[in-house]
């Protein structure tokens, strides 16, 4: 089966928009059982696990436990929750066999908190998509951001 860009650019907005809506379970419905979701140091971007510090480097247990979280009231930095909004563009397949694809996209997230200034996250997300039966489904989601520090964004804690 080969999945052409503009099935991979529907896919992209889809996940897109369920993050914006946080609706978070129906999000991680298009995942994987095996999916990682990883958010690389700025200083190493391409770093590997197992060498480099991530600033998240979750496993399919750790994401779902982190949607646990971010749905409960004890999640201080998002309850409530943040509005976002998703920009994606220049999407790009990079591979694809008969069973992945593997792509890049550009990305820019506003944040809006109350009491807060507007937040902007820039980068560029990898993804390896599963193709299972008719589906596409999230292997592994790198994210790098382009910002050279993460202060000034303050917390990392809703889902990139």
């Amino acid at each position: 089966m080969t999945v052409s860009r503009g099935e991979v650019e529907d896919f992209l907005y889809r996940e897109a928009a369920l993050l914006d809506e946080w609706r978070l379970d129906e999000w991680l419905d298009l995942l994987t059982e095996d999916a990682v979701y990883r958010i690389p140091p700025n200083d190493q971007p391409q770093g590997e696990i197992g060498n480099t510090l991530f600033t998240i480097a979750d496993d399919i247990a750790r994401i779902k436990a982190r949607i646990v979280r971010l749905k409960s009231r004890n999640a201080h930095a998002e309850f409530p929750h943040s509005r976002t909004r998703r920009m994606i563009s220049n999407v790009r397949i990079l591979e694809q066999d008969d069973h992945t694809v593997t792509l890049a996209a550009n990305f820019v997230i506003y944040r809006f908190r109350r009491n807060e200034d507007i937040r902007q996250y820039v980068g560029t997300y990898h993804f390896k998509l599963a193709k299972a039966a008719s589906d596409l489904k999230i292997a592994e989601r790198i994210v790098r951001l382009d910002a050279l520090e993460l202060a000034s964004l303050g917390s990392v804690s809703f889902i990139l």
